[in-house]
């Protein structure tokens, strides 16, 4: 039996929270705003439980809020019996169920699901709208550097202040708009030189200030429906925000407690702290419970205020307005076909240690470990300690891409791929990265506190007490010779590399080759 023939059925994806979306500003009868938990988005990967179940909980907040402010909502939930487990199959049957005359969805930022949607055809008429999230453009980025053959993120960014007056001081004697006619705050568009300082123990690191959920009911239902994840659920201590205001209020605890310190430490990592002064609201953004400008604001009024020095908030805001933007530019100009790219043709598979954390590794197992435990790790645990590692030992790009795409309780593909298979493992031959982002022990030692309790030495080269990146670290780029050699920003590696006789380098190459044939154990 159908009700109220004629509805427009307006679909919400995971990653669409919004509530001050326009289309909720006006509570009408004739429209069905549908959310659905479907096997298809569990299943494509497999995710961190945290990821599953924090997803879920909030959509059915958000669902909650909507029928509460008087919208109409249809939900359809994983143990439904009605649920095909796929967006399309559901939509269809609701289209047939609601006899609904047309379907509207917010563009979605996955490529898949872009695609899935394009090319369903029911009988009504089918129209995407913004989700009116970004600041960008999908196509932007491609139109700033059409004809380039380096897509600088520095340029982008820059390109981005001006246009939304971000950080701008006005031209001379106060002439001009500041984001036609002025100069960077500071004089300076970048900062990042400034805030590459390893954490000693002092400031002490702000508290967890995330709110609590008890969410085992739900995670029973998860588990029963047949959902298959990784790591410690937290189910009945569930710590992410799961609404706008829970988002708000992670971001002003950030602004008022942690962005002081943020720039200072942001490259830090530390066995004693796994958040250290990281904000912790990329999933609250990512699921656009948070908007971009809004938090890009706030960091900037802290510092015009005198709350926060210009290196903390710049180098915050740049990782909103320029990194997230630009890399959302780069997923929509090369798919499809770019989570398939392994420029470097490395093959092995990933270790087992990766869905337990157990590698007498410090850094790694730390890294994984906490991955594991709070489906999150910042940016430098990411790129520098497991993407390091997996570079350096030549893992399939495309299993690691898999990997970082259902452990991060942040991570969806848009944002996830040009991550990871750009800028941390070269997979695209250099359109994201000017260089691979890999280091020996050196840096690792220097950012961080877990070479103190590590089986392995970071002065170490080669012998039974040898970091593993070391050695591999050397083999990588005397491998890759042929391809990196001419790279101006790898001058100082091939002139080390020549520095070394022949009897230094057997001795890597033997210590490399022994490390990824023992990677299991390691």
């Amino acid at each position: 039996m159908t009700t109220q023939l004629g509805a427009t059925l307006r679909l919400v994806l995971g990653d669409q929270l919004n509530p001050l979306h326009s289309w909720f500003v006006e509570v009408r009868s004739d429209v069905v705003y549908t959310l659905m938990e479907v096997r298809s988005e569990t299943d494509y990967v497999r995710h961190h439980a945290q990821k599953v179940l924090g997803i879920f909980a909030a959509m059915r907040e958000f669902a909650r809020q909507l029928k509460e402010n008087g919208h109409r909502v249809r939900y359809v939930a994983i143990d439904d019996a009605s649920n095909r487990h796929s967006i399309t199959a559901n939509l269809q049957a609701l289209v047939e169920h609601y006899g609904a005359r047309a379907v509207q969805y917010q563009a979605p930022d996955e490529w898949r699901l872009d695609e899935a949607l394009r090319s369903w055809s029911p009988a009504c008429p089918v129209e995407m709208v913004d989700s009116e999230h970004f600041l960008t453009a999908r196509d932007d980025a491609a139109r700033l550097f059409a004809g380039k053959k380096q897509w600088l993120m520095e340029s982008f960014y820059r390109q981005q202040r001006k246009l939304h007056g971000v950080m701008m001081e006005p031209g001379p004697h106060g002439v001009g708009k500041p984001s036609t006619a002025g100069q960077p705050a500071g004089g300076q568009w970048n900062f990042d030189a400034d805030n590459r300082k390893p954490w000693h123990g002092t400031p002490v690191a702000p508290e967890d200030t995330r709110p609590h959920h008890d969410h085992r009911a739900l995670w029973q239902t998860i588990v029963a429906a047949g959902v298959q994840t990784m790591g410690d659920p937290q189910a009945a201590d569930f710590r992410w925000p799961l609404h706008r205001d829970e988002a708000l209020g992670q971001l002003e605890h950030f602004i008022a407690h942690v962005l002081l310190h943020f720039g200072d430490f942001q490259d830090a990592i530390s066995r004693r702290n796994w958040h250290l002064f990281h904000a912790l609201l990329s999933f609250a953004l990512n699921t656009k419970m948070l908007g971009p400008m809004e938090v890009v604001q706030r960091a900037e009024q802290a510092w015009r205020d005198g709350q926060v020095p210009l290196q903390a908030a710049e180098g915050f805001i740049r990782q909103i307005l320029g990194w997230r933007e630009y890399v959302r530019g780069m997923y929509w100009a090369h798919m499809p076909g770019y989570t398939g790219g392994n420029h470097l043709g490395h093959d092995r598979p990933l270790p087992p240690w990766f869905w337990t954390g157990q590698t007498l590794m410090a850094c790694v197992a730390a890294a994984i470990g906490q991955s594991l435990q709070h489906a999150y790790a910042h940016h430098i645990q990411r790129l520098m300690v497991i993407g390091n590692f997996a570079l350096l030992a030549g893992l399939h790009p495309t299993a690691l891409h898999q990997w970082y795409l259902g452990i991060y309780i942040d991570a969806f593909e848009w944002v996830e791929a040009p991550n990871t298979l750009g800028m941390s493992q070269w997979a695209d031959g250099g359109k994201l990265a000017t260089k691979p982002y890999v280091s020996s022990a050196a840096y690792l030692h220097k950012m961080g506190d877990h070479c103190a309790d590590c089986r392995y030495d970071p002065k170490v080269r080669v012998g039974e007490r040898a970091c593993p990146f070391n050695a591999l670290y050397w083999d990588f780029f005397e491998r890759n010779r042929a391809r990196f050699c001419n790279n101006p920003r790898l001058g100082v590696v091939y002139h080390q590399l020549g520095k070394m006789d022949d009897e230094t380098l057997a001795a890597l190459r033997g210590q490399a080759a022994l490390t990824l044939g023992a990677l299991d154990g390691l």
